[in-house]
């Protein structure tokens, strides 16, 4: 029984540490947005990764297109930073399609987030964006909990 406490401590211990790391990369979050911000607009991409690694990017952009600043922010723990991506400095933000030579050089990932930012730029530029809500896994879980005993149920007759 003693055992039982101990195990539940702990979980409850590493969901604390887990909210207050949580809460730290949020805060380092809004700062660098904050930062981009000042600078002019900011287009944001991102690529959730449930096993593989997680990815947001950042660019500050000019009325033009042409990128000011660039952050990136890749990792599977809540222990990733914002890392400066200085060869998209000076570049338009337009052209970061699958075709552009700087694009094509990163990962997989980051270039799904690089392509989210520019595909949300563009479809807020023509005024046709707009903010479709994620589903979290718990939204149907009622659902799920009813077909899982409509399956059962027929599986026992």
């Amino acid at each position: 029984m003693n055992y039982i406490y101990t195990f539940a401590a702990f979980v409850v211990l590493a969901y604390l540490v887990q909210v207050i790391l949580g809460l730290r990369q949020l805060k380092h979050f809004n700062q660098v947005y904050a930062r981009l911000r000042q600078k002019g607009r900011v287009a944001i991409g991102r690529n959730s990764g449930r096993i593989k690694a997680g990815t947001i990017v950042m660019f500050a952009i000019d009325k033009q297109g042409t990128v000011l600043e660039a952050q990136k922010m890749q990792g599977v723990t809540i222990a990733a930073k914002f890392k400066p991506m200085p060869a998209y400095l000076g570049q338009d933000i337009h052209y970061f399609d699958h075709y552009n030579p700087l694009v094509r050089q990163e990962n997989k990932l980051l270039q799904a987030a690089i392509e989210d930012a520019r595909d949300i730029f563009l479809k807020t530029e023509a005024g046709v964006y707009r903010d479709a809500p994620q589903s979290s896994p718990f939204s149907d879980l009622g659902l799920r909990a009813k077909l899982f005993l409509a399956r059962l149920k027929n599986h026992t007759q």
